[in-house]
């Protein structure tokens, strides 16, 4: 992926594509949800990408606006089992995670090309964006930016979070300050798919490097 909870596009404004993912806000580009770095900016809103690439999280806003009515009238298939308990563990930072599958290859590098499947959920289970939905993962620099601090730190491993390994699947509670913050993600005419201050739930499949 060439761009994120957003944070929701994944790389710089100038590689993403449409969709809602978890790349940086300022990273965003359009067609899914990216979860972009809010300190990014392209040409969508990921839900993943990091809210300063707005250019990116805004594609995530703008072309995950539309189809985002698409997204949300299909089935979203699920990373790991929801209906089995996970306790999670709160960290300093308040960025909680639990893992359900403990992953068995090697854990990521900073500034590594990966791979990872995701489910983004707000806190009343509202599915904002899949990839799964999308059937293809996201791919995307860890720890650079390029997807919201929640991301970075879940999967790399920092402040009482353990790395990651490939092959694991882990739930992240991420909280406003390491998502979206108070801009909010994928926002237009007066309302957000990811409202301002809004806490972020995903389920993260981590794949391997890219």
């Amino acid at each position: 992926m060439n761009s994120l909870l957003f944070s929701l596009g994944i790389r710089s404004p100038t590689h993403h594509k449409p969709s809602i993912t978890i790349l940086n806000s300022h990273t965003v580009e359009s067609s899914s949800i990216k979860i972009p770095n809010p300190q990014y900016k392209s040409q969508s809103v990921p839900v993943i990408e990091n809210p300063n690439l707005l250019s990116r999280r805004e594609a995530l806003g703008i072309g995950f606006s539309f189809g985002i009515l698409q997204f949300l009238s299909q089935p979203h298939p699920a990373s790991a089992d929801e209906s089995a308990s996970c306790e999670f563990t709160v960290t300093p930072s308040g960025l909680a995670y639990c893992d359900q599958v403990v992953g068995y290859g090697p854990q990521a590098v900073k500034g590594q090309l990966i791979k990872a499947h995701y489910v983004g959920k707000l806190e009343d289970g509202k599915v904002f964006d899949s990839s799964y939905n999308r059937g293809k993962p996201i791919s995307f620099r860890i720890g650079v930016g390029e997807v919201i601090k929640g991301w970075d730190q879940g999967i790399l491993g920092v402040d009482g979070v353990p790395a990651m390994l490939a092959g694991g699947k882990r739930k992240l509670r991420i909280p406003p300050e390491l998502g979206y913050g108070m801009r909010g993600a994928g926002c237009k005419g007066g309302t957000c798919i990811i409202p301002p201050d809004s806490v972020l739930l995903f389920d993260v499949e981590f794949i391997g490097k890219a």
